[in-house]
């Protein structure tokens, strides 16, 4: 008698009768190699959102369904920034301390608390040192480092008067790889960003007891206006091959405030595409 065993296999996986391998899955149900991801409804707060990194940011937590509102000087671009994403715009000149604490106040009345602090205003006048007047360089503290105190400390009050704690909380500081690296003229944004990071540990260890995270990010060269403008030489220099996004900094905003990443605290993550760990030498 032949054996047609080869024969009998084929015709029952062409009917669809032969057993198939169960589909292998995760232990969140997921198949391999897929990510699934459950981002709940925060309320977001932003200072500079208006353009650049801080619209990127604005963006991103309004299309994973966030309630966000923002702050900016820059009343036409805060206003098309709100239309577009569907967030608040509220017109602050950050320099002005009062200002900025009646508007966090004022978002923390409407909403009940704010989930998601991200500290991003910032401004970058470069100058040579003999004609940087003492005002200058007030002025540039006063816009990139002083407001993360006065946010954080205005969260920080408000947190401790709720009758029943909110357990979730993430203070996230845009920060600069200029904390640690320098050229002439930068005096005052360096002490900044310095600052920035040296406030951003230190808000750690108060906040801990209000189960509040603070982080910082400290992006490179990131471009905000004329990416397609940039030359090959311009990427090539990054150990990653291209120049910074504005949704690079906004996915790790993103990615710091999900409800499992509570083990990362008082951190300053550099996002530069490799450029600080490149030695570089003059040929």
């Amino acid at each position: 008698m032949a054996d047609n065993y080869l024969e009998k296999k084929m015709e029952e996986h062409r009917s669809g009768k032969a057993n198939r391998p169960a589909v292998r899955r995760t232990p969140t149900g997921a198949k391999p190699g897929t990510i699934n991801v459950k981002f709940p409804v925060r309320r977001v707060f932003v200072t500079g959102g208006a353009r650049g990194i801080g619209r990127a940011i604005v963006a991103a937590f309004c299309n994973a369904g966030c309630r966000v509102a923002f702050c900016d000087i820059d009343h036409k671009a805060g206003t098309a920034t709100a239309q577009v994403t569907g967030s608040q715009f509220h017109p602050v000149d950050v320099t002005d301390a009062d200002a900025l604490d009646a508007c966090v106040q004022r978002v923390i009345d409407a909403w009940g608390d704010i989930d998601v602090l991200i500290n991003n205003v910032g401004v970058s006048n470069f100058g040579a040192l003999t004609e940087t007047t003492i005002q200058d360089f007030d002025a540039v503290i006063a816009t990139n480092l002083r407001p993360v105190f006065i946010t954080s400390r205005r969260l920080a009050i408000h947190r401790q008067s709720l009758a029943e704690p909110n357990p979730f909380g993430r203070i996230i500081n845009i920060c600069s790889t200029r904390y640690k690296q320098s050229e002439p003229g930068s005096e005052g944004y360096a002490a900044s960003k310095g600052g920035i990071d040296a406030i951003t540990h230190s808000l750690m260890a108060s906040l801990a007891p209000m189960h509040i995270t603070v982080n910082a990010i400290s992006p490179g060269w990131i471009e905000n206006n004329n990416y397609d403008s940039l030359t090959e030489a311009d990427h090539a220099q990054h150990p990653s091959q291209r120049v910074g996004r504005p949704e690079d900094i906004a996915r790790m905003c993103m990615f710091l405030a999900l409800p499992d990443n509570d083990f990362i605290n008082g951190q300053n993550i550099v996002i530069d595409g490799g450029m600080t760990r490149k030695m570089i030498y003059v040929e």
